[in-house]
């Protein structure tokens, strides 16, 4: 009886909590419950890279000015090196840190990249 209580707490509590990521509250906005944040007008998409990418999916809103944000620790593989070949982008990333790619405007679409070597594959989904 007291498990059964304590998993319906423990899920109300879960459920409470994507409520509330999903909120705007002080400057900055969620756009959902992922890796994607809206600061001062622009929509920062972070990835962190090494070994692949994580999340090799992201979602986005279309129409806003949006910064592809890499996120490196200790970072010796291919997933160092960035492409993103519908933009003409290919930038090398430090082994750790933090590297800003500002890619304009995102169009409603999904927006393809990948390692120097096209082993990890990653994709930032616009939609409207």
């Amino acid at each position: 009886m007291k498990s059964t209580v304590l998993s319906m707490v423990v899920a109300l509590v879960l459920i409470g909590g994507v409520f509330v990521l999903t909120r705007s509250s002080g400057g900055v906005e969620v756009v959902n419950a992922n890796n994607v944040t809206i600061v001062d007008g622009k929509q920062i998409v972070e990835i962190k890279a090494r070994g692949g990418y994580q999340p090799r999916k992201s979602v986005a809103k279309a129409g806003i000015p949006t910064i592809l944000r890499f996120d490196t620790n200790g970072t010796f593989d291919c997933s160092s090196s960035v492409r993103v070949p519908s933009l003409g982008i290919s930038k090398t990333l430090p082994q750790t840190g933090v590297t800003d790619i500002d890619i304009g405007v995102g169009k409603a679409g999904t927006l393809q990249g990948m390692c120097g070597m096209g082993m990890y594959p990653f994709e930032v989904v616009f939609q409207s």
